[in-house]
């Protein structure tokens, strides 16, 4: 017979149990966290069961029957990988090295002068935000040091991520004006007066290098040269994230231009690339951090002091993705077949803006809508306000941000029928 008996617990015994869990509850005051906005509207959208409904909320490609889209150059680089039989070692702390090689020159141009130079430092990174934290601690601890410049200037508005990302690092969060709700469109002379006349000389200003998220406003060729020698002479320490690069217009040449200029007329900056879009590659969350400097000692200081930062933070970042993204890249063929869908994308994008500006004037809408046709990349702030959001979601089941941000992935030619009778309904 076994000598183990279960325990039994009494009733007398079972409140002092009560009394020791309570006494060693270290979680007890902690709140419970807002929910995040976009996956609010996703989970609104799927307990929906209308016919017709739509989620325009979601930053994510979709091909036009609203599917997800893995690029044919992206499946191919990949069979190429698996099939190298490649081991799973830890990668170096900053990542696949051909991988940074080739996503710097996709940044800055092969030819750049500061890549040849050897004056960019490089770090792979957990995709755009990954870079983002990274870029925001190296600015805090080297750069933006004293409680004066400990700024960093977001436009407004921007990514939501982009503040919790800067304030988490130590950074005081300021705004400069951006969209011009009236004209749907940006307000330069806003941006300009803020930066030349309100942010400290010596912090930081974040630039969206192409598609800004979320009103897809850019600014033009002349208007980068106006804020390029603002930044110039308020000394301000210029920030380019770049998750949209080819994504935007098609042309990856193209969305480079605002930084390229930068670097051209002599400025340092910190560029965070992110490959989730351009190459679909979101969950493999794929990404780099660069920054031009200006020397190859200066180079390799800075890059040891990313290093330092990233060992404790996540260690190195992870390999398969980088190197399909590189796979891709060094390939001419896939390199060409990429280069053709990214085109792709960003065509049926703009083709589902020029369809919906068509189908609100066929609805007998009088507004001016040209600025969906204006604006660029994955997102188009549509001009409604929240009051014809709710509206908009309750009467017709179309799911997007309060502030009237519509993600032009989710249009189709099967659905924006639907989205302009909806958006004429709300509006007229």
């Amino acid at each position: 017979m076994s000598l183990l008996r279960p325990l039994r617990f009494t009733a007398a015994i079972k409140p002092q149990f009560a009394i020791v869990a309570q006494r060693f509850n270290s979680w007890s005051a902690v709140p419970l966290g807002p929910p995040d906005a976009i996956l609010g509207i996703t989970e609104a959208f799927k307990k929906d069961q209308h016919p017709d409904k739509m989620n325009l909320g979601v930053g994510a490609y979709r091909d036009d029957h609203g599917k997800p889209y893995v690029l044919n150059a992206v499946h191919k680089a990949e069979q190429l990988v698996v099939a190298a039989n490649m081991d799973k070692e830890y990668a170096a702390i900053t990542g696949v090295a051909d991988f940074r090689r080739l996503a710097a020159e996709l940044a800055y141009h092969p030819t750049a002068t500061a890549l040849q130079d050897k004056r960019v430092a490089t770090a792979q990174a957990l995709s755009g935000t990954g870079a983002l934290r990274v870029a925001a601690v190296l600015l805090n601890r080297f750069v933006c040091t004293t409680p004066e410049t400990q700024s960093v200037w977001l436009p407004n508005p921007t990514w939501g991520n982009h503040i919790p990302i800067f304030q988490d690092a130590g950074f005081k969060v300021e705004k400069y004006r951006y969209y011009d709700s009236k004209t749907c469109g940006l307000d330069i002379n806003g941006l300009l007066e803020d930066l030349s006349t309100k942010a400290t000389p010596g912090s930081a200003v974040l630039l969206h290098a192409c598609a800004h998220n979320p009103t897809g406003v850019d600014p033009t060729q002349e208007q980068w040269k106006e804020i390029a020698e603002v930044v110039k002479q308020r000394d301000l320490k210029p920030l380019f994230d770049m998750a949209y690069q080819g994504f935007a217009s098609g042309d990856s040449d193209r969305d480079a231009w605002a930084l390229r200029h930068f670097v051209d007329v002599g400025f340092q900056p910190i560029v965070t690339q992110s490959f989730s879009k351009n190459m679909g590659l979101y969950g493999e969350r794929v990404g780099l951090l660069s920054v031009v400097t200006g020397s190859p000692e200066e180079a390799a200081a800075v890059e040891s002091q990313i290093k330092i930062i990233i060992r404790p933070m996540y260690s190195n970042p992870p390999i398969h993705g980088a190197r399909v993204a590189a796979k891709v890249m060094s390939t001419p063929e896939l390199n060409a077949e990429w280069l053709v869908e990214l085109k792709g994308m960003a065509d049926r994008i703009n083709s589902m803006r020029s369809q919906l500006v068509q189908q609100l004037a066929d609805e007998g809408s009088i507004r001016d809508w040209s600025h969906i046709t204006n604006q660029i990349g994955m997102f188009c702030y549509s001009g409604m306000s929240p009051d014809q959001v709710a509206q908009i979601t309750a009467d017709h089941h179309v799911y997007l941000t309060k502030d009237g941000r519509i993600s032009m992935a989710g249009v189709s030619s099967e659905n924006v029928g639907h989205l302009a009778h909806a958006m004429h309904a709300v509006t007229k």
